[in-house]
């Protein structure tokens, strides 16, 4: 495996800091390169995901169960995570280690649970002629705003790995007045996962994990130039587990 681990890979440029590079390590027929406006790619694990991270589906024969991380027990599918913000990586965690993470000073601030919220703002949807001013080269992406960085980011997800574009932060923070959704994530731990269609334009805050997840799904299942129905169809249910789960944000006081 190459690449930073765990969360490192959304917090951090790669080494170099150039533009991305084609990589070779994709499904087959799928291509790696980055569009006009990318400036680096993390590469994912071996899964497509961080650390024991991995896609949910029915356990196969003779497959290990999955346990936490933190004290080796027994986990279902739904498990939670716990993001180690100093080495910067993501955890599996059954509920009682889950929630020793919930308080934000828990572990003296280096462990965080991974928020369970999913929210939308129906009342104020992002517009087509919003989103283009952020001038991001795909229709897929989610931001995210890390600690230590001190400044919002945005990538996608690719058959390559994850990539970062370019972000006018002025236009962001702009668009943050008029849209409080998108500066409502917790650092680290959520993101803003925005998916352009021909329809509009859809917003949600997300628990970070999902964009891990949806990084594996195209990264394992992609196939050829437009990705194949398997790979669509997964990142369609991904996405429609999304909209179930999202609740209005609540108005400002």
């Amino acid at each position: 495996m190459t690449g930073q681990p765990g969360l490192r890979r959304f917090l951090q440029p790669p080494a170099g800091g150039g533009p991305a590079a084609a990589q070779d390590d994709g499904p087959p027929g799928a291509t790696g390169t980055a569009p006009p406006g990318a400036t680096g790619v993390g590469p994912p694990g071996l899964d497509g995901l961080p650390g024991g991270t991995r896609m949910p589906g029915p356990a196969q024969p003779g497959q290990p169960e999955e346990t936490c991380e933190l004290c080796a027990a027994p986990v279902g599918p739904g498990h939670g995570h716990v993001a180690d913000l100093e080495r910067s990586t993501l955890s599996c965690a059954c509920r009682a280690c889950y929630l020793l993470f919930t308080d934000p000073g828990a572990g003296r601030g280096r462990y965080r649970a991974v928020p369970e919220r999913y929210l939308r703002d129906a009342s104020r949807p992002l517009t087509a002629a919003e989103w283009a001013e952020l001038d991001v080269p795909v229709g897929l992406a989610f931001f995210l705003r890390g600690s230590r960085r001190g400044q919002v980011g945005g990538f996608y997800p690719s058959p390559a790995g994850v990539t970062e574009c370019t972000l006018d932060l002025e236009a962001w923070a702009r668009l943050g007045r008029a849209h409080p959704l998108l500066l409502a994530a917790e650092d680290d731990v959520e993101a803003v996962l925005v998916n352009r269609t021909d329809s509009g334009v859809e917003c949600f805050l997300v628990p970070v994990d999902v964009c891990y997840e949806l990084a594996g799904r195209m990264r394992l299942l992609w196939q050829g130039f437009d990705g194949g129905p398997e790979a669509r169809q997964s990142i369609a249910d991904l996405l429609d587990s999304v909209r179930a789960r999202a609740r209005e944000l609540a108005p400002e006081p």
